[in-house]
């Protein structure tokens, strides 16, 4: 996996990876892979490494649980409302 990596380009490089794929298989061979956010950034293998599912079915379903752990850093504009005034 490349040293730093767009967010939206993670599912493409998960494809790389047999799957199905245990998470702790998958949050150590992306170890040391920088994730860049709008606002930030996070390694890749500590944020698979806070995903409760313990196996994933396809590199979309990787994805798609990574998104559950992503700080708030990971997408918009920082400081942007939702338009709820």
């Amino acid at each position: 996996m490349t040293d730093e990596i767009a967010l939206s380009r993670v599912e493409g490089e998960f494809e790389d990876h047999s799957f199905p794929a245990d998470r702790s298989d998958l949050a150590e061979s992306c170890a040391g892979t920088t994730v860049l956010f709008a606002d930030g950034d996070a390694d890749l293998g500590e944020l698979l490494a806070e995903i409760d599912q313990e196996r994933f079915e396809s590199p979309e379903d990787a994805y798609v649980a990574l998104q559950n752990v992503l700080p708030i850093e990971a997408v918009g504009e920082p400081g942007q409302s939702d338009g709820d005034a």
